[in-house]
């Protein structure tokens, strides 16, 4: 195998999508999907793959230095797709330090492990790399205004003129200052700053990438889009925070794995990188549209599904809008999101709604007690 690529995280919404690409698209090299298996992480997401040649799944905590070391070694690891995380926000208030133990001390032992592997070869860090995921919440928001008149900034990207600009004219840039708000973006503030310092102290190869809002299939139904879906289905209440004014810039997954691809063979080392969708809405007007879609496929009046809208106490700390801008991302490696956001939209419930059993499965945490009694003595 030319190269045997660490994908973290590999059985989790983004990283089953990564898997998947580099599986099917590189059959030369090997690809190692390193998961706990906590309960967004479910090997279902990669039935399609699992008996190919090129791919191995190995369970382990990315916390544990020594198993790190292990398995970098043993596997001669000349790549590290960084994506393993704990990722929701409110989460990371009622629990913030499962959030610090997983998203700076586990990205901290990989870095580790690695940087102690990859020394120890005689080519040194010649054809390594250390790619690292983070999240567009780092930076902190942005304020909403009032954009009227103004020459979009947007306007030489063909799939972006929709919704930029509705909400204002500043966006988040690979030079815009960190000022995480809540413990998640506080952690992964922290984990970035770690890829960095490696990168600056060790001479390690790394990159960085900063994505806005995932949405497509195999997410788990704790965020928006899936919950909503399913709750819609079941005709349950959709809590919505405050008066769903937040704004979210929002990306189909797949575009975020070809992003991942193009990044991690074409980036500049030691750079950073933003992905974005070029495409933000309102909560309120999105889960509009998630309602009128729903009910269209499942043979209902369209919008009859909005009488389910619950509001609910405002989340601590909510920042109120976020928005990328990828036009360095465009301009120096050639990516833009392919799909429109009103198809990502349709694919993804019709997706949900074809996969129930899925859902169902992942509602009832079935796969948990499966993979608890499967990788019991291991």
């Amino acid at each position: 195998m030319s190269k045997k690529i660490l994908i973290t995280g590999g059985a989790g919404f983004i990283g089953s999508h990564v898997v998947r690409l580099f599986v099917n698209k590189y059959p030369e090299y090997q690809i190692i999907n390193l998961d706990k298996l906590t309960y967004a992480g479910n090997l279902a997401n990669l039935k399609d793959i699992e008996d190919k040649p090129n791919y191995r799944f190995i369970r382990a905590d990315i916390s544990d230095l020594d198993e790190m070391r292990r398995i970098i070694r043993e596997n001669q690891v000349t790549g590290i797709i960084h994506l393993a995380a704990e990722s929701h926000v409110d989460r990371s208030i009622r629990d913030p330090f499962i959030f610090a133990r997983t998203n700076v001390m586990g990205t901290l032992a990989l870095l580790q492990a690695a940087r102690e592997y990859w020394e120890s070869l005689s080519e040194g860090y010649e054809g390594k790399l250390f790619y690292h995921i983070s999240t567009d919440e780092v930076y902190g928001a942005l304020e909403l205004t009032d954009p009227q008149g103004v020459e979009s900034p947007f306007t030489t990207v063909a799939s972006s003129e929709l919704h930029h600009l509705a909400f204002g004219r500043e966006f988040f840039l690979e030079e815009t200052r960190y000022n995480p708000h809540s413990p998640y973006s506080a952690s992964k503030a922290s984990s970035d700053h770690f890829v960095r310092a490696y990168h600056d102290t060790y001479g390690m190869p790394t990159i960085v990438t900063n994505c806005s809002n995932n949405y497509g299939p195999y997410q788990f139904p704790e965020k928006l889009i899936p919950l909503f879906i399913n709750n819609i289905r079941h005709g349950k209440p959709l809590p919505v925070y405050g008066k769903g004014e937040n704004v979210r810039d929002w990306l189909y997954v797949e575009d975020h794995a070809r992003a991942i691809d193009t990044i991690f063979h074409n980036g500049k080392v030691a750079d950073t990188y933003n992905i974005g969708g070029f495409n933000e809405w309102k909560n309120i007007d999105l889960i509009k549209v998630i309602i009128k879609t729903v009910d269209r496929l499942l043979g209902r009046p369209e919008g009859s599904s909005e009488s389910l809208i619950t509001y609910v106490t405002d989340r601590p700390g909510h920042d109120m809008r976020y928005a990328i801008d990828s036009r360095k991302l465009q301009r120096e490696l050639g990516w833009e999101p392919s799909l429109q956001f009103e198809e990502g939209i349709e694919k993804t419930v019709r997706w949900y709604l074809d996969n129930q059993d899925w859902m169902d499965n992942v509602t009832s945490g079935d796969y948990l007690k499966y993979y608890d009694s499967m990788y019991a003595d291991r």
